[in-house]
């Protein structure tokens, strides 16, 4: 299928990363892939919204043809044993993803069986390691679901078992398509600031059950290089100070009082550019399919690493009243775990 300008809707976007990249729509895709059979997605947890957010956007009889016929097949739904804001929710997505023509399966070794590649959307990142393994070792793409871990060790350890079986695999927030985010060109940026809801859960470190929002917000614009954090802590707000190589400052706020919003500035050379509101869910949805089709991640490991390394020096800077903590500190204790 030939494509001519006065049809052609698609556009050419600057990414935060600084990279140049072809907008897919419907109109472009090619008669093969039109034609193209419908492939076998897999999700591993349904004790969060997104399990059921992914599976209606994929498995709607008008499914946008981008998904490439991509569909939800079965689900394992066992997440969180012992979460009771996670566990609660499993009777009631497993009804909602039967009505959507899903098989339940009994284990993760039945679903792997049945599919092609998987969504591991588990909540309790305690567990990825572990699921993660069984499907790398069965040769499966798979998409980890925020946070991609409970500890800076486990992170480490995944992406060295993507290494080892030779599937690449990534993780990101929705945020990172947060409305504004296109504006950003990243070699402008000269720091900024991020919000998003921080609600804690005593099984994972404070910044990873729901900050990690503002933070990857943080990371998709700034960049990788921060060297070293700093954190103010009381019982409603956390604030993380970012310091990176080049001098630039991030920071990123983390609320639990008030209205649960997401956003930020980004200050660049140019200008201010506000962030905000939430895009949903559907462009993440397309990196991951993009991912699927060609095993290119959006996010690279080391960018992962080095978020979840940012939100581990925040936790140390709170146990030592606000000192200052480097990265690399974090990262050499977790490599010896």
């Amino acid at each position: 299928m030939k494509l001519t300008l006065p049809n052609r809707r698609a556009f050419l976007k600057t990414t935060a990363q600084g990279c140049t990249a072809l907008l897919l729509t419907p109109h472009m895709l090619t008669a093969k892939q039109l034609r193209q059979p419908a492939k076998r997605v897999g999700i591993i947890g349904l004790d969060t919204s997104h399990s059921t957010a992914f599976t209606k956007a994929l498995n709607a009889p008008d499914a946008n043809a981008a998904f490439l016929g991509y569909k939800v097949v079965a689900v394992y739904p066992q997440g969180s044993r012992d979460i009771e804001s996670s566990t609660s929710r499993v009777p009631a997505y497993t009804e909602e993803v039967k009505k959507l023509n899903v098989e339940i399966v009994d284990s993760i070794s039945e679903l792997l069986k049945k599919v092609d590649v998987v969504l591991l959307e588990t909540n309790d990142g305690r567990l990825h390691l572990e699921q993660a393994l069984q499907v790398l070792k069965a040769g499966k793409r798979v998409f980890i679901d925020k946070p991609i871990a409970a500890s800076l060790s486990d992170t480490i350890a995944i992406f060295e078992a993507s290494k080892k079986y030779n599937i690449p695999l990534f993780s990101a927030s929705s945020l990172r398509h947060i409305k504004g985010i296109e504006k950003v060109a990243k070699n402008q940026v000269l720091g900024a600031d991020t919000f998003s809801p921080a609600v804690l859960e005593k099984t994972h470190p404070d910044f990873y059950w729901y900050g990690i929002h503002g933070v990857e917000t943080l990371y998709t614009v700034m960049g990788t290089g921060c060297k070293q954090v700093v954190r103010v802590h009381t019982d409603g707000t956390d604030i993380i100070i970012g310091k990176w190589a080049d001098g630039r400052v991030g920071t990123v706020r983390g609320t639990r009082t008030g209205k649960h919003d997401y956003g930020g500035t980004v200050f660049t050379q140019s200008g201010n550019i506000v962030l905000g509101p939430y895009g949903g869910y559907e462009p993440l949805l397309l990196d991951i399919i993009n991912y699927y089709e060609t095993g290119n991640v959006p996010v690279t490991p080391d960018e992962t690493i080095e978020i979840f390394a940012f939100m581990e020096a925040a936790d140390e800077s709170k146990r030592h009243g606000g000192a200052a903590v480097t990265l690399d500190s974090v990262m050499a204790s977790a490599k010896k775990k």
